[in-house]
């Protein structure tokens, strides 16, 4: 279980309040209009953005203490975070061990992560070699290695097609489902929470608001996301 404990986040005269809990295992999307915090708040659960006050906590830990390698977390961002330099199969055994001195049976879990994302005939290419979506599928390969519990997307998809993104998000679904991770997923697009999304997050007018199930949120959406939506 993920708590955001009286959390207050603030940057460059912005704030965010969350008082929420996500349940382990579940698909959350969090959804509102640009600048309001969603990707803040995906930050300061990986580490990269101190609290000005709260508690983050993991399974009842406080993660507070902890430097971003070191949380219990995997972070997928819009650029992929790639390097340029090194094949595919180089980058996703990054998420192994950043010397890329792999043992043998460390090789075979890159191999193993690559055929489960499509690229077991690809791992020798480079990112400028690959599509946009081989390129996406390359980190999250990467992310799946870490098996971390808590997977966090800041809309890694979002320059792709809606096919492709679509593709994409049934492969994060499949993942999932089978690690037993925990998603969460930052998105401008209503359809991506509902194509995959157990619960949903509206951050909006300085305040996350505690997930709802996605499916009723949207069915009769409260004042903050039909602004949003353009329903109000």
């Amino acid at each position: 279980m993920l708590t955001l404990e009286n959390l207050h986040l603030e940057q460059d005269g912005w704030a965010l309040d969350a008082d929420l809990t996500v349940s382990k295992g579940t698909k959350t999307a969090l959804i509102g209009p640009s600048g309001a915090g969603k990707s803040s708040l995906l930050n300061a659960i990986a580490g990269f953005l101190p609290p000005a006050r709260g508690r983050i906590l993991w399974q009842g830990h406080d993660l507070g203490p902890l430097p971003p390698g070191a949380r219990p977390v995997s972070i997928l961002f819009q650029d992929n975070n790639l390097f340029p330099h090194l094949t595919a199969e180089q980058n996703v055994g990054l998420g192994l061990r950043p010397s890329l001195r792999l043992t043998a049976e460390e090789r075979a879990r890159v191999a193993e992560a690559l055929e489960r994302t499509g690229l077991a005939s690809l791992s020798e290419r480079k990112p400028a070699q690959l599509s946009g979506g081989q390129q996406s599928r390359v980190a999250l390969a990467r992310a799946l290695l870490r098996a971390r519990p808590l997977l966090l997307l800041d809309e890694p998809f979002a320059a792709l097609g809606p096919a492709l993104r679509a593709e994409m998000l049934d492969l994060v679904a499949r993942i999932t489902e089978e690690t037993g991770a925990t998603l969460l997923m930052v998105s401008h697009d209503p359809g991506d929470a509902r194509r995959i999304a157990d619960t949903t997050i509206v951050v909006a007018e300085g305040t996350a608001h505690p997930p709802a199930p996605t499916t009723d949120l949207f069915a009769d959406p409260p004042p903050a996301l039909a602004a949003y939506l353009g329903e109000a």
